[in-house]
């Protein structure tokens, strides 16, 4: 009588912790990290634990952190470099979790790559604007205005300058910020999320990536191109221990439309720098 072949079951990961206790991840992390993986991981278990990603998949939420170690931002929410956040799959019916960069960690990138001269991102309040040319897309700011005490912002402005020279201005309302929450986020139609939470956080970040996926040299960046392209995804990795981060499978649980739109500028961008190498040679 022959022997049947005996079949295990794969191993169940059951919490954050688990999962970093296994020396294949670790070892992924201080690849990625070095002296920096002890803490990372510390506050990666930590994070996992707290009640709002307690019942995220703990796959997405190990995924999402390598994201953010990839690009070397820490994921403490305080400091508003990076964060996981969860989100509810109604395909699935589960709350995964997802990578957020936030404004901190735009800017980082954005020094990083030793592109830009300036760059920065503030609110703007009635009678800061003394003129804005919707063409060239300038604005002129009154320096000598003075917000009254307790008003609140009228709109936010993200401004970069490269080191070529070349330098752009993107302003929206707060009405306008508002309606691309709303268009894009469907736990801000819900009425919670960041958007609820932290208005400007997200209104600073919003003007920051439009301005830098549209306008930043992303061709020659591939740590911002990463970022802009996990933003908000759920990312599912074939083994946490071994997959190169290029392969991920990333799925846009909060907004499919704007990674679509940011997807497709991006490729824009590419063919466009594409054919000027052509014309050169």
């Amino acid at each position: 009588m022959e022997n049947e072949q005996q079949v295990t079951a794969p191993v169940q990961v059951t919490s954050v912790s688990t999962l970093t206790s296994n020396p294949a991840v670790v070892k992924r992390f201080s690849d990625i990290l070095g002296k920096k993986s002890a803490g990372f991981i510390s506050s990666l278990v930590s994070l996992s634990k707290t009640p709002a990603l307690a019942k995220a998949d703990p796959n997405t939420i190990v995924s999402s952190a390598l994201i953010a170690a990839s690009l070397d931002l820490p994921i403490v929410p305080t400091l508003g470099f990076a964060a996981i956040v969860p989100f509810n799959d109604k395909k699935t019916k589960q709350t995964l979790a997802s990578f957020q960069i936030m404004t901190k960690g735009l800017i980082q990138l954005s020094q990083r790559s030793g592109q830009y001269r300036t760059i920065n991102v503030t609110a703007v309040y009635d009678g800061d604007i003394k003129s804005y040319n919707r063409f060239t897309g300038e604005i002129e700011f009154d320096e000598t205005n003075i917000p009254a005490e307790g008003s609140e912002p009228i709109g936010y402005v993200a401004y970069m300058k490269l080191t070529n020279g070349f330098e752009k201005y993107l302003y929206m309302s707060v009405p306008e910020l508002k309606q691309h929450g709303l268009h894009f986020s469907q736990t801000y139609r819900k009425g919670y999320g960041l958007w609820v939470d932290n208005f400007e956080a997200m209104a600073k970040k919003t003007v920051l990536k439009l301005l830098l996926s549209k306008y930043g040299p992303l061709s020659v960046d591939t740590q911002m191109t990463l970022a802009l392209q996990a933003d908000q995804a759920a990312i599912r990795l074939e083994s946490i221990a071994d997959t190169d981060i290029a392969d991920a499978t990333m799925e846009y649980v909060d907004n499919v439309d704007e990674v679509k739109e940011q997807k497709a500028q991006h490729v824009e961008q590419l063919f466009s720098d594409f054919q000027t190498e052509e014309q050169k040679q």
